[in-house]
């Protein structure tokens, strides 16, 4: 087998993990969007060292906020992540938020047929608005979407809900139906932002040195309740 074989059969695949974030007016206080944005900027920091030839982990960050839901960071490998923090301001357009996710998951340019199945992260403080701030169910749809496309179908799904006024029902259904039952994360105070993510960080890290990167089922909700609050 020629150098040049053994380097395209050996190389690694994809790990994605995308972070779909809250960046409503509601973040912008008690030191929400100020600790969501250290605690991803460490989980990419972390990811860059890492050095296992199984899997390559890349991320993509998309926000929903004012002007509706954006990619503030592109999927690209962890090490590449120049992070420019995210700002807190408008309302909770969540059902944009899972269109891009969508389109990014079933884009094969994006994530290949070889790559691993994807971890998407939601991270909300309040429930789903329209423009003008009055509550939308608009998300349903949108969700619904999500969950029946072929590949997104087949990612690891979690869900943080930050505060007393995050809608813990839109959070349930957004991890609905996995292969093993997995909870809704509760932050109630910021420091448990960065908890969560840590906690996220060697989830990951360790499903992307498994022997079946694929499945769910190398990941630990055994003490979820020693780990988000």
């Amino acid at each position: 087998m020629s150098k040049f074989k053994q380097f395209t059969v050996s190389a690694a695949k994809k790990m994605p993990v995308i972070i779909l974030a809250d960046i409503s007016g509601s973040m912008s206080v008690d030191g929400k969007i100020e600790t969501l944005n250290r605690a991803i900027a460490q989980m990419i920091a972390s990811f860059a060292e890492e050095v296992d030839v199984r899997a390559d982990i890349y991320v993509s960050v998309i926000t929903f906020g004012k002007g509706g839901a954006k990619i503030h960071i592109p999927l690209q490998e962890a090490s590449q992540i120049q992070w420019h923090d995210m700002e807190a301001v408008g309302y909770t357009p969540m059902a944009d938020a899972f269109e891009i996710v969508a389109s990014i998951v079933e884009d094969t340019t994006q994530i290949a047929s070889r790559d691993y199945h994807p971890n998407i992260v939601l991270v909300s403080d309040g429930q789903p608005t329209d423009e003008r701030g009055h509550p939308t169910d608009n998300w349903k749809p949108a969700l619904e979407k999500l969950l029946n496309s072929p590949r997104a179908s087949k990612a690891l799904r979690l869900a943080m809900g930050i505060g007393a006024d995050a809608d813990y029902e839109v959070l349930k259904e957004f991890v609905q139906h996995q292969q093993q039952n997995v909870p809704v994360f509760r932050a109630d105070e910021t420091h448990h932002i960065r908890h969560f993510f840590d906690w996220l960080t060697m989830s990951v890290t360790n499903r992307s040195r498994s022997a079946n990167p694929h499945s769910i089922s190398v990941i630990d909700f055994g003490n979820v309740e020693d780990i988000v609050f």
